[in-house]
């Protein structure tokens, strides 16, 4: 089997096939990486794309005084770092404005890329990695959609420093060459993250929260939502609800809090009784999700319309984040459509 250094010398030399299998086994976390530095999977992609091109350009400069895993993801955090400075920060409703009177109409989505983005669960990379379980499970907790919310509100570099040094284990040395800091600022900026973190996550990661679970109840909870969405069964969505539940849809801005309020957002429009749906499970963020088809009559079929990933608290979900994005459904691996006899 060819060696990393062997490939790395003929890559140098111009073999973009060996290139191709020295840099392969990265990227779905370099991938990875850059989503939790922007907060969009769109993003992502084009920073991982700029890592690339910078990594086959500049494989002359690459010494090998450190891995090739630590170079490969400095490139990628400068790369996002600079994507950062030219657009504003991503975000979820709930930090975009008041919660919403569901009697109310919910307008117009906004379309301007300031929305986070679900990332699908099959792109971590986490299974043909070498890292080991307990590794694995901490790289899933920091994708959660509050962390990855939670990671937007940092500035720029506090967040490089905090994912550098707590998710990748970088050295304070690694991080601060990386950034160009000292390992001083380094220490000084964690703690700053560490603290402006943790006043906006949950004391309990969902990881911890699902692993209590286990694989099969969580699989029946999400299989009786499924079921009771389809259904156009207000009442049983909303008894599966925490009391202090809320419900966000981006890109619309309007999201609701409280299972009164969730009830009749749901009964006047995406449980009404004129639409029909079928859903699909599949995973977000790390996170138990649902894929929802709504019945298109002119198409005689079920088309993507939303991915709804599911918070838990316990055995109740706290959180149902819509993202209206249908656009997303091939990276997730979804079907075009559905028909009646799929569903």
């Amino acid at each position: 089997m060819t060696d990393e250094r062997e490939l790395l010398e003929a890559a140098r030399v111009g073999d973009e096939k060996a290139f191709a299998l020295l840099i392969g086994p990265y990227q779905a976390q370099l991938r990875t990486h850059c989503y939790r530095m922007l907060g969009s999977l769109h993003d992502a992609d084009d920073a991982l794309q700029e890592t690339m091109l910078r990594a086959w350009s500049g494989l002359d400069g690459f010494e090998s005084r450190s891995s090739l895993r630590s170079w490969l993801y400095r490139i990628a955090t400068n790369a996002s770092l600079r994507m950062i400075e030219k657009r504003p920060k991503r975000v979820l409703p709930i930090d975009y404005g008041p919660a919403a009177d569901p009697h109310v109409a919910f307008g117009e989505p906004l379309t301007e890329s300031i929305w986070l983005e679900p990332y699908p669960d099959a792109q971590l990379g986490l299974e043909a990695s070498m890292l080991g379980p307990d590794a694995r499970y901490e790289q899933r907790e920091s994708i959660e959609l509050a962390f990855a919310a939670a990671f937007q509100h940092l500035p720029a570099r506090q967040r490089a420093v905090l994912i550098l040094r707590d998710v990748l284990g970088f050295s304070a040395r690694e991080t601060a060459d990386a950034l160009e800091m000292t390992p001083v600022s380094v220490d000084s900026a964690l703690q700053r993250a560490h603290k402006a973190i943790e006043q906006r996550v949950p004391g309990r990661t969902q990881q911890a929260t699902l692993r209590g679970l286990g694989d099969s109840e969580l699989r029946q909870i999400v299989t009786r939502f499924a079921d009771a969405w389809e259904r156009h069964d207000v009442d049983a969505v909303v008894a599966m609800l925490t009391d202090d539940a809320r419900m966000t849809m981006p890109p619309w801005p309007s999201w609701y809090r409280g299972r009164d309020a969730i009830a009749t957002f749901l009964r006047s429009w995406p449980l009404s009784h004129r639409k029909r749906w079928q859903l699909l499970h599949t995973g977000a963020n790390g996170q138990p999700a649902v894929a929802g088809y709504l019945w298109d009559e002119q198409r005689a079929a079920f088309r993507p319309e939303t991915i709804i990933v599911l918070t838990f608290r316990s055995t109740r979900i706290v959180e149902i984040t819509a993202f209206r994005s249908p656009e997303l459904f091939p990276r997730f691996g979804l079907p075009e459509q559905l028909t009646d006899a799929q569903g």
